[in-house]
């Protein structure tokens, strides 16, 4: 059996290793992109100061974006007054501020961290997950949204999103300027220009999006061991993962929750506890989270 903390060392590795290798695929596209264009030193240093300027946009006002596509209210202490005690628990066992507390109305169970960083974060959770669980199994999906705010994945997802959204943005110019005879910029070696081209247009936006991915399902299991870690009860979050895969198995239900309104979209999924949009995933390979089969036995074998 693995004990938490091996469990959170091991995933907190292979994360950081994605993140690199996502940063200089990064980083390697933008001097393509500055090459095929001609830019020279002055094309990248502009180029970076346009990026900078969307990562800055997306840290400042991301969050409230997010809760906002979501349909997220402020939740009230008064009316969730457990609510509240178990995230201000939570939050002092992790020596974090008490994060912001909002309530999406839908009987689909789930809830997601977000924001800024530790001192300017929120959680939500929808109506159906505080009517499904428990307090203990309630307590342990907080503890794992806790533990994405503590583990700073909160800013780590929101560089990958804004990564692969600069990735996206470059691609779909490439894709478009094939309609008007490519780009005019270095052409001295045209079949590699337009080689590097095609990469740009058709398998840039690809590797970036397997690669979020995989950091995401990376985060998923370090932020449900580091949960354990905080409860000493690893049981009750598999029995909440249990109660949430039962849901997404029984079609009455999952049609009854999708009468309320779509509260996710694809560019919010990778944030929730459990896949909003496919809970089944096809492949793992394009899954915004792990298997919750796997995640439950993980935390079953946990000690």
């Amino acid at each position: 059996m693995a004990s938490f903390f091996d469990e959170i060392a091991r995933n907190r590795l292979k994360s950081i290793i994605l993140m690199m290798l996502f940063s200089l695929f990064f980083f390697a596209i933008i001097y393509l992109v500055v090459w095929l264009l001609g830019g020279g030193l002055f094309g990248l240093i502009i180029g970076s100061i346009i990026i900078a300027a969307y990562a800055l946009f997306s840290y400042f006002y991301g969050a409230s974006t997010v809760l906002k596509l979501s349909r997220a209210k402020p939740a009230s202490q008064k009316d969730y007054p457990v609510l509240y005690e178990i995230v201000g628990g939570l939050a002092a066992a992790g020596q974090i501020k008490m994060p912001k507390i909002y309530v999406i109305d839908t009987k689909d169970p789930n809830a997601f961290a977000t924001g800024r960083n530790k001192n300017n974060a929120s959680i939500a959770v929808t109506t159906g997950l505080l009517s499904m669980m428990n307090r203990q199994e309630l307590e342990g999906v907080l503890s794992h949204e806790i533990s994405h705010i503590y583990n700073n994945d909160i800013q780590f997802m929101m560089l990958a999103i804004v990564f692969g959204g600069v990735i996206g943005i470059i691609a779909a110019f490439f894709r478009y300027s094939f309609f008007f005879g490519g780009i005019g910029g270095n052409r001295s070696n045209g079949g590699l220009v337009l080689i590097v081209e095609l990469v740009l247009a058709l398998l840039a936006p690809l590797v970036a999006m397997l690669l979020r991915l995989a950091i995401s399902r990376r985060r998923e299991y370090m932020a449900d061991a580091n949960g354990a870690r905080m409860t000493r009860d690893p049981a009750s979050l598999a029995s909440a993962l249990n109660k949430i895969k039962d849901f997404t198995q029984n079609p009455q239900k999952v049609a009854a929750a999708k009468q309320s309104g779509n509260y996710a979209n694809p560019v919010t999924t990778y944030l929730y506890f459990s896949n909003p949009i496919n809970m089944q995933s096809v492949t793992n390979l394009f899954s915004t989270h792990p298997p919750i089969d796997e995640r439950i036995k993980r935390l079953q074998n946990m000690h």
